[in-house]
């Protein structure tokens, strides 16, 4: 490939990272807060989170997308950049996924721990701040983990509206070339290597995170041992 065509490679990895951090951003502040709210004591709380967990989980990412960068301008007359369209799009739907992670680690949460927190009379706020959130969150990272690697194989779908992201890029160099399986190769190995160091980055955090609370990291299973514990 020319110099050329490796720059816009470049640029479309650079576009991918960036829509990648804003949606997982996006995405983890909807989760904690929709997480949260389906744990709250009220009702009706717990239902408009349950609503919108629900239709956000049972549509399409990629008609989010279409509906966020080509309906949206038709209802309120005005039009996103599709940087920010991906980022709204992605970020509203993987924070839908999140809130069942946020949710399920808040409730496997001992439930002396939250009841010390009630003798102690701490508020509401005070119990999830100061007990259940800092139990909880070291036992979301490995879900959380497989949600980010799933977001950024998910960004794939902006390309759909001409943003050059990485998946955009590469398809512009296979027609410049009308070479298939040496572009894509080279994208799926562009994915792979975020991916792994997300993954690296993401198991870091949760050992540094459980160290925090006093929890050892899981052990690695050794590839000599079985799963019953015996050894091959």
């Amino acid at each position: 490939m020319t110099s050329g065509l490796w720059e816009l490679v470049l640029k479309g990895t650079w576009t991918t990272i960036q829509l990648l951090v804003l949606s997982a951003l996006l995405a983890a502040a909807v989760s904690f807060t929709v997480g949260i709210a389906r744990t709250h004591r009220r009702w009706i709380v717990r239902f408009l989170a349950a609503c919108y967990t629900e239709v956000l989980r049972g549509t399409s990412a990629l008609i989010m997308i279409f509906w966020v960068f080509f309906v949206l301008p038709l209802a309120f007359g005005w039009q996103l950049v599709p940087m920010w369209a991906g980022t709204l799009a992605l970020g509203l739907t993987y924070g839908a996924y999140g809130a069942e992670i946020v949710r399920g680690a808040l409730n496997a949460v001992d439930p002396a721990q939250r009841e010390g927190g009630i003798a102690l009379s701490f508020t509401p706020g005070q119990r999830m701040r100061k007990i259940l959130l800092p139990q909880a969150v070291p036992e979301m990272i490995p879900s959380f983990c497989n949600l980010l690697v799933e977001l950024l194989k998910g960004t794939a779908l902006v390309s759909i509206m001409g943003m050059g992201d990485l998946a955009f890029s590469g398809n512009l160099v296979r027609l410049a070339l009308q070479e298939s399986a040496q572009i894509y190769a080279y994208i799926l190995i562009v994915y792979f290597a975020i991916a792994f160091l997300l993954t690296r980055l993401m198991r870091a955090l949760e050992r540094r995170l459980k160290a925090g609370v006093g929890k050892a990291p899981e052990p690695r299973l050794s590839v000599r041992q079985t799963v019953g514990g015996g050894v091959s």
